[in-house]
């Protein structure tokens, strides 16, 4: 009796990408990518408004200084109606504001009493919106209590006050902002030829998370890139909480918000040119 031999090619096929994926992790578990350099800006944020809470259970007092940068991207148009109704449903959470969070540095408030602030930046276009309107403005500081929450492990109070005669703590300090952050991206089986269709289009893909349950420590992002022969045309992006992919010359665009914040530095990328898929290995920052 002979064996089919296209069930073997798709055993052999399953195996190797199982033994890719894995080593991907290995990889990344193994920070075997933390020397890489990242491209940065070093910006002047402008003063925004200030935020005054304390920290749980210990009720230590924070101020929060919200600034402003043209340098940092605006989220996604979002009305108020929109606004609402992300308000109300089940997970708020899809929606993403982009944003450079500093160092906790130390300050003395109006009391001569020593306290600890945080330097907030993000899209000036975005933040005068939120200066027209109480609800936004509300929702831009909740996302970046939330923020500060995730990135230094804190628990805010939301009994928050904006102090009305003051925009900024202390003084304001330059902020090192991430403009590129890209992954190695290894090559299996390069050829010569690709091609390139216009207009860009968004390319499928699926988001996994690694493992399935409980915390996630890893998010592992498949895009198809069918027509794709060569790593040499992409071009990959990573922030805390962005993926930006883009494939020369306008093949494919994909720009997209992760639910998660993510290590940029320890990331990993590897593009199969057989299943001409780029996978995309990215350590979850623990909150």
């Amino acid at each position: 009796m002979e064996a089919d031999s296209s069930l073997l090619s798709s055993e052999m096929e399953l195996q190797q990408q199982e033994e890719l994926y894995q080593q991907l992790l290995l990889q990344t578990m193994g920070k075997m990518q933390s020397e890489n350099p990242r491209d940065s800006r070093v910006i002047r944020p402008q003063p925004g408004l200030c935020v005054k809470t304390f920290t749980l259970p210990d009720k230590r007092k924070v101020f929060v200084n919200i600034c402003q940068s043209a340098a940092v991207p605006p989220p996604p148009p979002l009305s108020k109606e929109a606004l609402v109704e992300l308000l109300e449903s089940e997970d708020p959470t899809g929606y993403r504001v982009p944003m450079s969070i500093g160092e906790a540095h130390t300050e003395v408030d109006n009391n001569s009493q020593g306290c600890t602030a945080y330097d907030v930046v993000i899209s000036e276009e975005f933040f005068q919106k939120c200066q027209k309107d109480p609800l936004f403005q509300q929702f831009l500081i909740a996302v970046s209590l939330e923020g500060l929450e995730n990135k230094y492990n804190l628990e805010l109070s939301r009994d928050w006050k904006v102090l009305k005669n003051r925009k900024f703590l202390g003084s304001v300090n330059e902020q090192n902002i991430r403009t590129k952050s890209k992954p190695v991206i290894q090559e299996i089986d390069p050829k010569d030829t690709r091609t390139a269709p216009e207009p860009a289009k968004r390319p499928e893909f699926c988001l996994l998370v690694e493992p399935p349950v409980g915390d996630p420590e890893f998010l592992i992002a498949e895009i198809q890139l069918p027509g794709v022969a060569s790593s040499l045309s992409l071009v990959l992006d990573l922030g805390e909480d962005r993926l930006v992919l883009n494939v020369r010359p306008s093949l494919f665009h994909l720009d997209c918000f992760i639910p998660f914040f993510i290590d940029q530095e320890d990331s990993v990328a590897q593009y199969n040119t057989n299943t001409q898929i780029l996978t995309v290995t990215m350590p979850v920052v623990s909150s």
